[in-house]
């Protein structure tokens, strides 16, 4: 069976992160979010893959090929503009046959829930999620352990069983998506050829989500999957560790990355390959560190992801932050992760000010950051690629 994966966006909530790389192809855990979803799916017993890409499709197609790397089979279809799921799904045709499974490229889901999927014999099956605010999502009505119809955002919900927009669906779905029309919101919503699809007479069902289910919309939420997934981190060293370096719980340290006298590494934590990290440093747990960087002496990282080729220099501190790739910490740089009152961080995406749901959140920072030396940043700060600060600034928005 064939997974149909849906890559094509540029995540425009995501930015700056995704100035320069699409949002399937940011790094959790030190893997893209799409290697982690396609792991998931290959466990599961899927042996194809089609992706449905757009926004710098070529840094996925660079990055997985054929597929050969995993053991199995990726087709590439351009969706040539962005115009709803519907839209998206509907290229998958001809690409697939019989029974096929289809999943958002930034959305992270386990194998065993997988697995309960593709055991369906419906015409198709929507994946939901037990929530407590259903008004949120999309909502199934069901009845007799079938679906009778979704609603959007329902102010009386029927259920609280949302939407998770994971489906498995049989070739019938594109006679129905070939006919659906815009929405409200102009775009040709799958939603809607489901909805036709039930009104048809043909059976739909549900399946629960009881395992792993994260939907990565905004920067913060990288973190979330990163702790998440850092969880489940078994231990190694690929690399070289002194002796006087202390190595304390699962931690994995990748090949030609080299760990000097006095740093103190608290897992779950992972480092990359040709790393250079310390001396005193002080690494603490649900760190992921990518390839070829480089933290400095006397250095404290916590719950933080650092992109490949950034450095940390000397006396910095960072905190629950997202920093992209190639950044540079000038000496004594300071991140803030915490609000004097202890109350939710807020942060600015699209002139709106939204809840992070966090009360620890420091810096969401795009590529190739300089910061000057001695730089203190604000709490729930974006900092735009390629810009730089001057030494002893204080960034507070």
């Amino acid at each position: 069976m064939k997974a149909v994966v849906l890559v094509a966006g540029k995540g425009t909530r995501m930015e700056p992160l995704t100035s320069d790389c699409p949002k399937v192809m940011l790094q959790v855990a030190n893997k893209p979010i799409l290697e982690h979803i396609v792991n998931s799916a290959i466990d599961a017993g899927i042996e194809g893959f089609v992706f449905i890409t757009g926004y710098l499709e070529q840094q996925i197609r660079e990055y997985f090929g054929e597929g050969s790397k995993w053991g199995a089979s990726i087709e590439y279809v351009p969706q040539k503009e962005q115009l709803g799921t519907a839209d998206a799904i509907g290229y998958a045709k001809g690409h697939v046959e019989e029974a096929f499974l289809v999943l958002n490229g930034d959305m992270l889901i386990g194998q065993e829930d997988l697995k309960a999927l593709l055991s369906r014999t419906e015409e198709a099956v929507i994946c939901v999620k037990e929530v407590d605010n259903p008004s949120d999502f999309g909502v199934l009505e069901t009845e007799n352990n079938k679906v009778v119809r979704i609603i959007e955002k329902p102010k009386n919900p029927p259920t609280n069983l949302a939407n998770a927009g994971i489906y498995l669906f049989r070739e019938s779905i594109f006679d129905f998506i070939d006919i659906t029309q815009p929405s409200v919101r102009n775009e040709f919503e799958i939603t809607d050829s489901i909805q036709m699809l039930i009104d048809s007479g043909a059976a739909v069902g549900y399946s629960p989500l009881e395992g792993r289910w994260i939907d990565i919309g905004y920067p913060w939420d990288l973190l979330k999957a990163n702790e998440q997934l850092l969880k489940d981190l078994k231990g190694s060293c690929e690399g070289t560790v002194e002796p006087n370096a202390t190595i304390k719980g699962e931690v994995t340290i990748g090949k030609g990355t080299f760990v000097r006298n006095g740093s103190y590494i608290e897992g779950p934590v992972v480092i990359g390959e040709n790393c250079d990290i310390g001396p005193n440093c002080y690494i603490r747990s649900s760190t992921a560190i990518g390839n070829n960087a480089r933290v400095g002496n006397a250095v404290e990282i916590k719950n933080t992801i650092i992109m490949e080729g950034t450095h940390v220099g000397h006396l910095s501190y960072v905190g629950d932050s997202v920093i992209g790739r190639r950044c540079n910490f000038g000496a004594g740089t300071k991140v803030a992760n915490l609000r004097h009152d202890g109350k939710n961080i807020k942060v600015r995406i699209k002139s709106k000010l939204l809840d992070s749901e966090r009360r620890k959140l420091g810096v969401i920072m795009g590529d190739d950051v300089h910061t000057g030396i001695n730089t203190s940043i604000n709490i729930g700060v974006m900092i735009e690629k390629g810009k730089s600060t001057y030494p002893g600034e204080i960034v507070k928005r």
